[in-house]
């Protein structure tokens, strides 16, 4: 039962970097290219996680690829910020 949460959960996230990668395609915006990016690892950690044997000792090594994913998320809110900071040359404030 708890591989089927877990590929129904990586399905959800496969859904969230389609439509993230979907924006990134019309907006050019390199947040949602991080943010698809991240839901695809997210993903990846997901299928991972209901293929390994819940008995292996060294199961709990695949959360650094959730923590990847967390990263990448972190990454891209904080490049978003620090590019909109930025004013407009030749604009008026």
């Amino acid at each position: 039962m708890k591989s089927f949460i877990w590929g129904a959960v990586a399905m959800g996230y496969v859904v969230a970097g389609i439509f993230f990668a979907r924006f990134r395609a019309l907006t050019r915006e390199r947040l949602f290219g991080f943010f698809s990016a991240a839901f695809f690892v997210l993903a990846l950690d997901q299928t991972l996680l209901a293929l390994t044997d819940p008995e292996h000792d060294a199961r709990y090594q695949l959360y650094v690829v959730r923590m990847l994913g967390f990263i990448l998320l972190l990454i891209g809110i904080l490049d978003k910020n620090r590019r909109g900071k930025r004013t407009p040359t030749g604009g008026t404030s």
